[in-house]
């Protein structure tokens, strides 16, 4: 049992010391992460398997059918079948909060998830993100700490802003993620009111094995709507399942909630010569440098008939793609492509892959053995090892991704380290786009989450705000009674410096 002292150090599983615990060991600065950094891998699988039985985040959430229709050519980019003119795929879709337990409220100010499970011709497809374009970290080794922080507090049971603030306000990168989430779009008036995105860096290669780098969207036809901090508090009290509610609703009298399914699109030697890391999901792409695509609808036009069976049991992975959609070297999607799957091995058992609301439309052929709940015959008396000679179980090499070039040494890279990576250029560019009354109830709205946290990380977070934004800082500041010629003073350190000045509480 550790006691007091935070000077505490880290070890792993079996008391060996811990080097670094916030920076994964990639192939090269901006490469991807290697298998061989166990820590990672074992802090992911030891938090999938801390709580049961509902999802560890994403806990409360809503479902429906419907289906992507592609009305545009993009063959030049992706061989994708899903992804060719005229294509129509069945897909399952989940909305969901991330913070809260099942039986949370759905106005809580929070992110949104967004979970898109394609019944393609080539096998499922999952796209998986939330209804922002970016996330508050870029490291998978963080992402414990983000959920924890958010969670319950482990002495009071309860939800600690304290620990919410402090964790944020430690990541220099996720300010723009948090000024999202303080602003109008922390609380969507209804799931079919916001925009939804795969937030990570994923790529398309076409027939010639050409790739390029590929962000998805879905922008709503219904208009984006929001709802005020007292709109939601007097909607919460009546009525928990308002989003869930309005979903059913919508469908159920025919007014098919809609989506602009749209691409942003970068070469490689755009990606290469680009002046931020573009595989940073704290990081967005410009849409007047990177202009959207239009290339489809999604249209949600069936309710589940059993809400367990089939939004309860539903389980997505960003790892499911299908030829002519890979992966990127961000940093946290490769996380991802690992935790979640596992989330649903341990979650539902090892054969979740075949409840009905995962299985794919076409025939499967894994191989993939025993295991609880087996429902089908198990493949029967076939071969069950490779390689064998009965031409078993036989690998098809010309569905292989283009071959992806590496360079740097393998270490636990450090992108603050990086000379490219500012991460107050988007909140920045982001607080000066909202009018007045956006910007005002974006600093109300931080006041009232803020203003029972200690006073050091309110400093921190102003301070950071005003690396952004003076403005944004000052008026935050006043807001808050803090001192605006401290705050100007810390905005002036470094990272480490800031953290240094305001690692303890202020009188």
């Amino acid at each position: 049992m550790c006691d007091n002292n935070p000077r505490v150090p880290l070890t792993n599983e079996v008391g060996a010391p811990i080097p670094d615990n916030e920076n994964a060991v990639t192939a090269g600065p901006r490469g991807p992460v290697m298998m061989q950094d166990v820590w990672l891998l074992e802090k992911m699988a030891h938090f999938n398997r801390e709580v049961i039985p509902e999802r560890r985040m994403h806990a409360k959430g809503w479902g429906a059918y419907g289906y992507l229709k592609i009305t545009e050519d993009i063959s030049r980019y992706t061989k994708a079948k899903a992804l060719q003119p005229g294509t129509c795929t069945n897909c399952f879709v989940r909305f969901s909060t991330v913070a809260g337990e099942r039986g949370a409220a759905d106005t809580e100010r929070d992110i949104r998830g967004f979970a898109c499970k394609l019944y393609t011709s080539e096998g499922n497809w999952d796209i998986v993100g939330n209804n922002t374009p970016t996330f508050f970290l870029r490291d998978a080794h963080n992402f414990a700490g983000l959920n924890r922080a958010v969670k319950r507090d482990p002495h009071t049971g309860r939800r600690n802003a304290q620990s919410n603030w402090d964790f944020w306000s430690m990541l220099p990168e996720a300010l723009l993620q948090i000024t999202i989430t303080m602003s109008d779009a922390g609380i969507p008036a209804s799931f079919r009111n916001m925009d939804c995105f795969g937030e990570h860096t994923f790529s398309l290669y076409n027939e010639n094995n050409e790739r390029v780098w590929c962000k998805f969207h879905f922008k709503t036809k219904q208009g984006l709507k929001y709802l005020t901090d007292e709109q939601a508090q007097q909607i919460t009290g009546q009525n928990r399942e308002y989003h869930g509610q309005d979903l059913y609703n919508a469908i159920e009298n025919r007014a098919y909630p809609r989506w602009t399914f749209a691409v942003q699109i970068m070469t490689d030697e755009e990606a290469r010569c680009h002046y931020e890391n573009p595989f940073d999901v704290t990081k967005p792409w410009r849409e007047s440098e990177f202009p959207l695509i239009e290339i489809g609808e999604l249209v949600l036009n069936r309710n589940p008939t059993n809400f367990f069976a089939e939004v309860e049991q539903a389980a997505f992975a960003p790892a499911h793609v299908v030829p002519g959609v890979g992966f990127s070297p961000d940093k946290l999607l490769q996380g991802r492509l690992f935790a979640y799957g596992d989330a649903q091995r341990y979650r539902l058992g090892v054969n979740h892959n075949l409840i009905p609301v995962n299985q794919a439309k076409v025939p499967v052929t894994d191989n993939h053995r025993d295991g609880q709940m087996r429902t089908d015959d198990n493949y029967g008396e076939t071969i069950a090892y490779t390689p064998n000679s009965e031409g078993w179980w036989v690998p098809r090499p010309e569905y292989k991704e283009p071959p992806l070039c590496l360079k740097g040494a393998m270490w636990n890279f450090d992108p603050k380290d990086d000379p490219t990576d500012d991460t107050s250029r988007a909140p920045g560019e982001l607080y000066r786009s909202f009018d007045e009354g956006e910007k005002q109830r974006l600093i109300d709205n931080t006041v009232r989450a803020i203003s029972s946290v200690t006073k050091n990380i309110q400093l921190r977070h102003c301070a950071r705000c005003m690396q952004a934004d003076y403005d944004y800082g000052k008026r935050l500041a006043q807001a808050l009674s803090l001192n605006i010629c401290v705050v100007c003073e810390l905005s002036a350190l470094s990272n480490e410096k800031l953290i240094e000045a305001t690692g303890h509480p202020y009188s």
